[in-house]
C-alpha cells in the first residue's frame, strides 16, 4: 500500500515504519496514526517479518506531538473521538504479536513520547528529548499517556513530567527506565536492528505469549497470574517447545518455527 504520511519498507526482515513529516517535526495527525496502525497490522501474519521498527524521519524528532492546527477548533465529540482513535492505534501496537521498537531519533513529545511507550521497547539516541507538555495546552494527554508513563516511570515521577510538562532528556529517560538503551545517533538503527535480530533468534509462539502476559498485568480485571499459567500449559502443544526442548537436550542451537 502506498501512504501519504509514513514510509513503510522491508529491510532484511525488520519492517521499518518511518514517519515522514519532518518539515513539521514529525508531527502526528489523524491519518497518520492510521497509517501507522495499517502498516503494524499489516504484516503480523508475514513469517519474512522478524520484528517492527517505529522511526522518524531526519536526525531531529522521532514526533514532536500531535499536529495542533488539527485539533485546535474541536469540539468536545471531536475531541473524544479523536482521543478514542489515538487509543486504538497505541493498543494495536502494545498487542502487536511481532516485536515494536521505537527508534527515537530526536524529539518525542506529547503524542510522540505516547506512541514511543506503546511500543514493546524503546532506544534512544543520545539528543532524544521526552515530555508530555499537553498541560501547557490547557488538556491532559489522550493517547494514553496518563497510563503508560506511571507503568514506565512511577507515578512519582510521571505525575510530575505530566503536571510540569518539563521535558527529560536521553540519560534521565534510561535511568528512569522510559528507554531501555541510549546510543549515538548514527548507531541507533543498527543497534535496533540487533535487538529484533536477537528476539527474532527465540521462539516466536514464545514471544507472543510473553506479550500477552506482560499486557494482561496492566488490564483491568485481568489476571494476569492466570494468563501466564494458561499460556504456560498451551506452549506444551507448540512445535517450538518441541524443538526447544530437544535442542536444549542435544546440546545444539534450537530453530524454532513459530509453531
Amino acid at each position: 500500500m502506498q501512504y501519504e504520511h509514513i514510509l513503510a519498507e522491508n529491510q532484511d526482515g525488520v519492517f521499518v515504519i518511518t514517519i515522514n513529516r519532518e518539515s513539521k517535526m514529525n508531527a502526528l495527525n489523524i491519518p497518520l496514526l492510521q497509517e501507522i496502525r495499517h502498516a503494524v497490522e499489516s504484516v503480523q501474519q508475514e513469517a519474512a517479518v522478524k520484528g517492527i521498527i517505529i522511526t522518524g524521519k531526519g536526525s531531529k524528532a522521532f514526533a514532536a506531538g500531535a499536529d495542533i492546527a488539527e485539533f485546535a477548533d474541536f469540539d468536545v465529540m471531536e475531541g473524544t473521538k479523536m482521543s478514542a482513535g489515538g487509543h486504538d492505534v497505541m493498543n494495536a501496537i502494545e498487542n502487536s504479536a511481532k516485536l515494536v521498537v521505537a527508534a527515537v531519533n530526536g524529539f518525542a513529545l506529547g503524542g510522540g513520547c505516547e506512541l514511543a511507550m506503546a511500543c514493546h521497547l524503546r532506544v534512544a539516541s543520545q539528543n532524544a528529548k521526552f515530555g508530555q507538555p499537553e498541560v501547557n495546552l490547557g488538556v491532559p494527554p489522550g493517547y494514553g499517556g496518563t497510563q503508560r508513563l506511571i507503568q514506565l516511570i512511577g507515578k512519582g515521577r510521571a505525575i510530575e513530567m505530566l503536571l510540569t510538562g518539563d521535558p527529560m532528556n536521553a540519560e534521565k529517560a534510561l535511568q528512569t527506565g522510559l528507554v531501555n538503551h541510549v546510543v549515538p545517533q548514527e548507531e541507533l538503527m543498527d543497534f535496533t536492528k540487533a535487538l529484533i535480530d536477537k528476539v527474532a533468534s527465540k521462539s516466536p509462539s514464545a514471544v507472543r505469549m510473553v506479550i500477552d502476559c506482560v499486557n494482561d498485568y496492566y488490564r483491568c480485571g485481568i489476571d494476569g497470574f492466570k494468563r501466564e499459567i494458561f499460556e504456560f500449559g498451551k506452549a506444551f502443544e507448540t512445535e517450538d517447545f518441541k524443538e526447544g526442548t530437544q535442542a536444549f537436550l542435544e546440546k545444539r542451537g534450537a530453530k524454532f518455527s513459530g509453531r
